[in-house]
């Protein structure tokens, strides 16, 4: 398929504050998502923390099988964190799974505090990362695999089945900080700009984004470039602050994060916000409400392209 996109992407339902996980809320937004014409559906990483949060990959699985066309992402996987074996072999079958509608986002992650929970030694991120993607390439795009780096090595290694998608399935990333923005150019399909940054933050690092597609001599036309947006629309604006701040404070133990990063307010405001996100350079959404997600369906209908 190919590896370009525009238009708007919906986070499905993941995270259950009440505790009381609902598949028919997800198999049903997902369904009606897709039917609307919203091009693809995103899960997000979050494995260790109180919060009532499904595993993104597993439920990636799930929407390959309720689902028939609407590509599937996830945005992103912490990669230091991950075996690479394993989670090429896993990125693989859902790319088969969903005949090869697989997109996959990964990051560095904030911070290394949580390595020794996954048999990591903390520091090193950036080389785990690194030679965690470059391995990972070699396992899709490789008969017999010969990997030699510092952390990771198999000489006459095999992996089966290769991905649908050629030569793998679309990598964004996620990244933020100058170097990983030029990482991202160097190695990445496509960038997603965080959550957390605002218009002007972004439109800085589309421009920084650009600077390092043309240091590597790549075309911009071909590079997608998205953004996750957090987003709640309601005529009251303080009754969806004081909701997004109770979907933050669980999920992210942070409730005064979302004053920061959400938009919120009457549809007319938000879409004000959004457009200006489009005007920093947006040729993509993630479009990520927290709650009533079939009104959201209805009223973010604008920012879908044919």
């Amino acid at each position: 398929m190919d590896q370009v996109y525009s238009g708007a992407g919906f986070a499905v339902p993941q995270v259950f504050p009440d505790g009381n996980v609902d598949l028919a809320v997800i198999r049903d937004i997902s369904l009606r998502a897709e039917q609307l014409g919203y091009d693809s559906l995103w899960t997000q990483e979050r494995i260790i923390g109180p919060s009532v949060s499904l595993e993104p990959l597993a439920l990636l699985s799930y929407l390959a099988a309720v689902t028939e066309k609407v590509r599937l992402g996830v945005s992103v996987l912490v990669l230091p964190l991950r075996s690479p074996p394993q989670l090429a072999k896993t990125l693989a079958t859902l790319d088969v799974l969903s005949e090869g509608r697989l997109i996959v986002g990964v990051g560095l992650g904030g911070s290394d505090k949580d390595a020794p929970a996954y048999g990591f030694e903390s520091g090193r991120r950036v080389r785990r990362f690194n030679e965690a993607l470059e391995f990972m390439d070699a396992f899709w795009k490789n008969q017999i695999v010969e990997y030699e780096g510092e952390l990771y090595n198999l000489l006459g290694g095999s992996m089966a089945p290769k991905p649908i998608q050629k030569p793998r399935p679309p990598v964004w990333f996620g990244a933020r900080a100058e170097a990983a923005i030029k990482r991202a150019a160097k190695y990445g399909d496509g960038w997603m700009g965080p959550g957390s940054s605002s218009a002007d933050d972004f439109k800085e690092s589309v421009a920084m984004l650009r600077d390092a597609l043309d240091a590597e001599g790549r075309d911009p036309a071909s590079y997608p470039v998205s953004k996750r947006v957090y987003v709640a629309i309601d005529d009251d604006a303080d009754r969806a602050e004081r909701r997004l701040a109770d979907w933050f404070g669980h999920h992210y133990g942070n409730a005064d994060m979302a004053s920061r990063v959400s938009i919120w307010g009457s549809a007319d405001h938000c879409y004000e916000q959004i457009d200006a996100i489009i005007d920093a350079g947006a040729e993509h959404f993630l479009l990520n409400p927290v709650f009533d997600y079939d009104e959201h369906l209805d009223a973010l209908r604008r920012y879908i392209r044919p």
